[in-house]
């Protein structure tokens, strides 16, 4: 293969066993050894590979059958999405390029979720998918410009797996996801070839399906697709405020007034797939205002019973985000708090510790609370949110939870820092055991809550082997669950199946996703027939053979996977210890 792609390559080519076992992993529980890693210069090596590894796939060559090309960046997936056994394409390499930031006449977008409001576009910018989010929100922020759907992770990701993951994070009940600021994408289809994809009109759609080439195709294919089965398709649309699972079928098709003012928008398709259907060499992001003035409320509730109406009050405030996390989580604060305040010095260690005094009264007084929401509030000045989160606190005074309103930015940060670190904390802590990403994502609707938390906690106590914390955007009612697991124990892959199983099905009876931003790869596309029905999984294998019928674009992931893939890739215990340390924060 090296030799072959030798040839016409102008990028990098490694296949060094060194370079192999660190591509084997991503920050899923999988491992998966892949033949070789290619780093491309430009845009024209990854069209001659797919040209390449069409003609392979069409001469079936011999030694050549499971060819296929995985686009990585960061790899943080926590799916197994960035990891194959064939070709590893990284673009974080050469890829890294960022536009010019440019502020443009402010228009409005409504995001794709129930009860979404307006949200105000300021900015756009042109990017490679390889770019580091770090380095992507230094520059937008010289603009005082930002990209709300970032993500906890955001000191490690790329803004590539951004899209090919329709990730969100903090800010996303209010913004939305990632696939709410994607205006236009270049993409390499199965053809070779690179193209421009964005929103078109009817016209430009009929202008387009009329071209006699592959993408021609692509554009008539999709829209007789979605033409012929959309009551269906629409009907499928899991019914929460987030949701990465599957293919974005019903986000492609936006129906105006008339006909002629529908919206065809392939890039709805494409942000979300893991690369599956085809490889994004370019993304346009739309920008909004950078957010200057916040506050932050916190509620510490004893118990469950109001939650899903403290948070439908909540709501009526709009607040930027809701986040919350457990008593474990507090604990585990409380317990390693040295760990939790190590890098900022000696004076500020003190006044950290003191800020927590309130806390720690609570605590003795009136025990530690079930949950604790950060609720948080944004707008032009100070004295306005300060006046705004006294009336939140007001409002919700009648259902008896402790609340405070943090007005100090330093004092707030103490919330985030328990909220974002604890899980490092635990995982540092305790010996033999590794993070096991596998029901890291669920959500339901907030109202909910109150009733599926428990039953949520009874099945993950049902293994006493499992130690977890949780944690979450409760304003969204997506919650992320990462045990902690001993993977030389032989049940751990059973256990893993087992428990997706139950938890999955109880997610599904409250009408939630399984995934809410993380996406499907590895680990959960062999469940998209219980989300979703046979019905529609059978529209997604159209979808992925109509954009890639040779199936060279990230296999298993979306479509193909199946149960047994998930026990035959589960990390092996006498590897274990080379697993890379990742930041699993989300």
């Amino acid at each position: 293969m090296k030799d072959e792609i030798k040839k016409f390559w102008r990028g990098d080519i490694d296949d060094a066993d060194e370079t192999l076992t660190k591509y084997s992993h991503d920050a899923s529980l999988f491992e998966i050894r892949p033949e070789i890693v290619l780093y491309p210069k430009d845009a024209k090596d990854i069209e001659n590979l797919v040209l390449w590894a069409k003609e392979k796939k069409e001469e079936n060559k011999q030694g050549h059958e499971n060819l296929s090309i995985t686009v990585r960046s960061a790899g943080t997936c926590m799916s197994g999405g960035a990891i194959n056994d064939s070709i590893i394409l990284d673009v974080t390499k050469y890829f890294n390029k960022i536009g010019r930031v440019v502020r443009v006449t402010p228009y409005k977008i409504l995001p794709k979720f129930p009860g979404a409001k307006e949200v105000e576009i300021a900015g756009e910018v042109t990017v490679q998918p390889g770019v580091f989010y770090r380095d992507f929100e230094k520059e937008t922020f010289m603009y005082d410009l930002l990209l709300p759907s970032y993500t906890a992770s955001k000191s490690i990701n790329t803004v590539g797996g951004m899209a090919g993951n329709n990730s969100a994070g903090e800010l996303t009940l209010k913004y939305g996801q990632t696939c709410d600021y994607i205006k236009e994408m270049k993409v390499i289809f199965a053809d070779g070839h690179e193209y421009t994809v964005k929103a078109l009109n009817r016209k430009e759609l009929y202008k387009k399906i009329a071209q006699p080439d592959f993408e021609g195709q692509v554009y008539k294919k999709l829209f007789d697709l979605i033409n012929e089965n959309e009551t269906i398709i629409k009907t499928a649309k899991p019914r929460v405020s987030k949701n990465s699972s599957g293919y974005f079928l019903w986000n492609v098709i936006t129906r105006g007034k008339t006909e002629s003012e529908d919206i065809f928008d392939l890039c709805q398709l494409i942000v979300g797939s893991q690369g599956t259907l085809g490889i994004v060499t370019e993304i346009t992001y739309r920008l909004v205002e950078n957010i200057t003035h916040s506050k932050l409320v916190t509620v510490f509730l004893k118990d469950l019973t109001n939650l899903g109406k403290v948070v439908d009050e909540i709501l009526e405030f709009s607040p930027t985000s809701v986040e919350s996390y457990d008593d474990k989580t507090f604990d585990l604060a409380m317990k390693f708090f040295p760990d939790l305040v190590k890098a900022k010095g000696f004076w500020q260690t003190i006044k950290f510790g003191i800020s927590f005094l309130p806390e720690m009264w609570m605590v003795l007084t009136g025990g530690v609370p079930k949950l604790i929401l950060l609720v948080e509030l944004t707008g032009s000045d100070d004295k306005t949110l300060v006046k705004k989160c006294k009336e939140l606190e007001q409002k919700i005074a009648h259902f008896g939870f402790v609340t405070r309103t943090i007005e100090k930015q330093k004092e707030a940060e103490k919330y985030w820092t328990m909220r974002r670190d604890s899980f490092a904390l635990l995982r540092k802590h305790v010996e033999g055991r590794r993070t096991a990403p596998f029901i890291d994502d669920i959500i339901v609707r907030p109202e909910f809550l109150p009733e599926f938390l428990p039953k949520l906690t009874k099945i993950l106590n049902e293994y006493s082997s499992l130690i977890y914390t949780i944690a979450g955007h409760a304003g969204n009612g997506n919650f992320h669950i990462i045990p902690l697991m001993d993977f030389n124990d032989k049940e751990s892959a059973h256990i893993v199946l087992e428990l997706s199983q139950k938890v999955y099905d109880l997610v599904i009876s409250y009408d939630g996703s399984i995934t809410g931003e993380h996406n499907d790869g590895l680990i959960r596309t062999p469940f998209l027939t219980k989300l979703y029905g046979e019905q529609i999984v059978e529209l997604f294998k159209k979808t992925k053979d109509m954009f890639d019928p040779l199936n060279i674009f990230n296999p298993k992931k979306k479509v193909g996977a199946v149960f047994s893939d998930i026990e035959k890739y589960i990390i092996k215990p006498q590897n274990v210890h080379e697993l890379p340390k990742i930041s699993h924060n989300s």
